[in-house]
């Protein structure tokens, strides 16, 4: 299975015993985990659905929802990594078994074994009637080869001469994406080229081509069936130094942000929030945490001034932009981010945001607003 559907068989009792308490929404004990009985979903939907209303699509994804604990919910929202530098492949099983992720990042391995880790995945997350998952991964031209060994050679974004090649290498990867089960992509990079830590990666050689590129990369992507990621909003190309490291700030105007009104009016599915902050800018100022963990960035300009619906997702929880920050996760939500990529800490990240969604209304509206955005994408992808 290389992308995911919401058919009667994903939905059904986990358990064949106990089929006829399926009349009753709630869960019920087993001996090592805890069942929820999720109704059947007989409509399809595709990935171009996700943006538009869709009377039937938000009925389904409201049915499903309702019947969510709240471990389901917070779940949802954690992507922890496997493979090198990541997690190792059984404790992301173990995840799995305890309900506790949504979904996987596929960090650095070969092809063979991030196709098989997510068949194994896929057979598991029914028997624990998990919903299934997001598989993401770094795909993008300038890193795919160097993150999934065994994928079709490419040349870097920043070797492309022309929009043709962009959709010819796009689809190219987009090929290996699907043969192995990923459906999300965090690429494409969007910066300008001055950094040296994510020029390379953006089409930013020439400056007018990172706009028209970039959502030719996003539109060949999710003509394929996988989320595309503009990032790293709201602009990494012209800060000096590396978020892996540390903070990194951005003086003044958002120069950058201008590359994202066309890829969100075009439709692009996620966008990736950096751990860069703001200052000396009134409207903007980060208060000298992260984009990552500022409302004024994720939610009042991301969100409210571009109007953008999809998935924002933050970068990864461990570099060193944010890691040292505490409480950073519940942070980050509190922002309005619908992903929680990389926690330092998988349990520890959960078992606090279960804690502040049951005794905080607030956090809890944030993340069942998040939960159901993650569940109606997960509703829209298909095989």
């Amino acid at each position: 299975m290389n992308k995911l559907t919401f058919t009667a068989a994903v939905f059904a009792i986990v358990l064949q015993s106990c089929a006829q308490q399926n009349e009753k929404k709630g869960t019920t004990k087993s001996e090592d985990t805890q069942i929820t009985y999720h109704p059947a979903i007989n409509h399809s939907f595709t990935i171009n659905d996700f943006l538009n209303e869709n009377k039937q699509l938000e009925k389904d994804v409201d049915s499903i929802f309702s019947t969510l604990n709240d471990e389901t919910k917070v779940a949802q929202l954690l992507m922890p990594a496997v493979g090198r530098l990541g997690e190792t492949n059984d404790l992301i099983t173990n995840k799995i078994k305890e309900n506790k992720i949504g979904g996987v990042l596929m960090l650095n391995g070969t092809k063979e074994e991030f196709t098989n880790w997510i068949k194994a995945y896929n057979e598991l997350n029914p028997h624990k009637n998990n919903l299934p998952f997001l598989y993401s991964a770094d795909a993008e031209p300038s890193l795919v080869n160097r993150k999934i060994t065994g994928s079709t050679p490419v040349i870097k974004a920043n070797e492309m001469k022309t929009i043709d090649e962009v959709r010819k290498y796009t689809n190219i990867i987009s090929k290996d994406l699907n043969d192995i089960g990923i459906n999300y992509n965090f690429s494409p990079v969007v910066d300008m080229s001055p950094n040296k830590t994510v020029g390379f990666r953006s089409f930013g050689a020439v400056p007018e081509n990172i706009i028209p590129w970039s959502n030719a990369f996003i539109q060949e992507t999710q003509k394929n069936g996988i989320i595309a990621t503009a990032k790293h909003f709201p602009g990494h190309g012209l800060v000096s130094g590396d978020t892996h490291k540390s903070l990194q700030v951005i003086d003044g105007e958002l120069k950058e942000i201008k590359n994202y009104p066309k890829l969100i009016q075009d439709g692009v599915l996620s966008v990736m929030v950096a751990h860069i902050a703001v200052q000396n800018n009134p409207k903007y100022d980060t208060k000298g945490l992260p984009s990552t963990l500022s409302p004024e960035i994720v939610t009042n300009l991301l969100r409210n001034e571009y109007k953008f619906k999809g998935l924002i997702v933050t970068d990864a929880m461990n570099m060193g932009g944010v890691s040292s920050i505490p409480n950073a996760e519940i942070k980050a939500i509190e922002a309005g981010v619908d992903i929680i990529l990389m926690p330092l800490n998988i349990d520890k990240a959960y078992s606090s945001i279960l804690k502040k969604y049951q005794e905080d209304m607030s956090f809890k509206q944030k993340v069942d607003e998040a939960s159901k955005r993650i569940v109606r994408m997960k509703l829209c992808m298909k095989k």
